[in-house]
């Protein structure tokens, strides 16, 4: 509640139905949007709590974008707690609380394990755990991974040797996320907790503003783009990098609790209008009015090629696929609730032309209090070393004579 709301007016307040944990992040606060616009009275978890220049700063967000925040509670969370830090007060807030969505996850390239697992893991689990102590409980939504959950029989714990090997080969991020997963569905099965896991692909901008908020990914390939640093392209002919809309995703997370029931579902969620990555850079470069890159430079290869050359994490080139996804579950519930994908080359042209006004988040930083900020002095910047090792890593010396990664403006 606004810091300014007359007293009488939260004794009045109606208690959250909903808990959106990640509310601040870039999905998250869209959903909460969505959420407030059905008229769903909503609890934010937010660093700091009610009255925190956190709150203040995402309720100027959703002011900004024509919601009510008036039937918004804010508590102050921590997932790397059990019980998710929360005090009496915040609590007490929760009592009502039937749907919670998990959207908070440490999202970074060259994570240390120890800080991975903190968030995707054990976070994960610690609010799966709060979550089984609603007496109301409806659905536990939790946001995966893009290509993770496909693994119809789930183990968890793996074996340390195994866990370990996993880790080597995929890097901290992708792995915690596998084994975040693994743990919540394993987990949910055992304690009777109703769960839905919702497996997005990459999420890119509004479907009529273009507004983004996020900079990682395929954004840094389109950066790329824009400023003629992308003379090849990773990946072949057929390489598939679905995308789907920010606003499609959050109304689709908003009316999962109210199709999905019974213990388990898993939701695929991708616009498979989508075109192979190729043409998706060509649609792009022609709007752009820049060079689509001349030529495509096999996954394979880069994988061959020693890393101290490439400076490519193995979790980078994953996601460089020619694999094929099922919606089906997805698709099946969005005809339910009504939803449709908005026309694929109109999001991809809208959030380009938002990416390049943003200047891939530089001017977004100066206007949006929820991007990140400039480090403090002394201390690596973590975002920016996100957008180096991105989905589609800079290829140190490689980039030489390809181009890729070139961070020259």
């Amino acid at each position: 509640m606004n810091s300014t709301t007359p007293p009488q007016h939260r004794l009045t307040q109606p208690l959250p139905r909903t808990l959106v944990l990640g509310a601040t992040g870039f999905l998250g606060r869209w959903l909460v949007l969505e959420l407030l616009d059905r008229g769903e009275p909503v609890a934010a978890g937010i660093r700091g709590g009610h009255g925190s220049a956190r709150d203040g700063q995402v309720r100027h967000w959703l002011r900004e974008h024509g919601a009510d925040d008036t039937a918004l509670t804010t508590v102050a969370a921590d997932l790397t707690r059990p019980g998710l830090g929360l005090g009496p007060t915040d609590e007490a807030r929760l009592t009502d609380i039937r749907d919670v969505h998990n959207l908070a996850a440490l999202y970074r390239f060259g994570l240390e394990r120890t800080e991975a697992d903190a968030a995707n893991v054990d976070g994960a689990l610690h609010v799966l755990h709060w979550a089984a102590t609603r007496p109301g409980l409806r659905r536990l939504v939790h946001l995966s991974g893009y290509r993770v959950g496909r693994d119809a029989t789930p183990r968890y714990p793996l074996p340390a040797a195994e866990t370990d090997a996993l880790y080597t080969r995929l890097g901290a991020y992708e792995a915690s996320k596998l084994v975040g997963d693994a743990a919540v569905r394993v987990t949910a099965a055992r304690l009777g907790v109703p769960l839905t896991t919702v497996n997005p692909s990459s999420v890119v901008g509004h479907s009529v503003t273009g507004e983004a908020g996020q900079y990682l990914g395929l954004a840094e390939l389109v950066r790329q783009l824009a400023h003629r640093r992308l003379p090849l392209l990773p990946g072949s002919a057929r390489t598939f990098l679905p995308v789907v809309a920010v606003d499609h995703l959050a109304r689709f997370l908003a009316a999962v609790p109210e199709f999905d029931d019974g213990p388990a579902h898993s939701h695929t969620v991708l616009d498979p209008a989508t075109p192979p990555l190729p043409e998706l850079i060509g649609l792009l470069a022609d709007h752009l009015g820049v060079p689509a890159p001349r030529a495509l430079v096999p996954v394979g290869l880069v994988r061959r090629l020693p890393r101290a050359l490439t400076g490519a994490d193995p979790e980078t080139l994953s996601f460089l696929s020619e694999d094929g996804y099922d919606t089906t579950s997805a698709d099946r519930l969005a005809r339910a609730a009504g939803l449709h994908h908005p026309p694929v080359a109109d999001v991809l042209r809208r959030w380009a032309t938002r990416l390049v006004a943003d200047g891939f988040g530089t001017t977004a930083t100066a206007t949006d209090p929820l991007a990140p900020g400039p480090r403090a002095p002394g201390r690596p910047n973590p975002d920016r070393a996100a957008s180096r090792t991105g989905r589609f890593a800079r290829f140190g010396r490689f980039a030489r004579f390809t181009g890729f990664g070139d961070r020259r403006r």
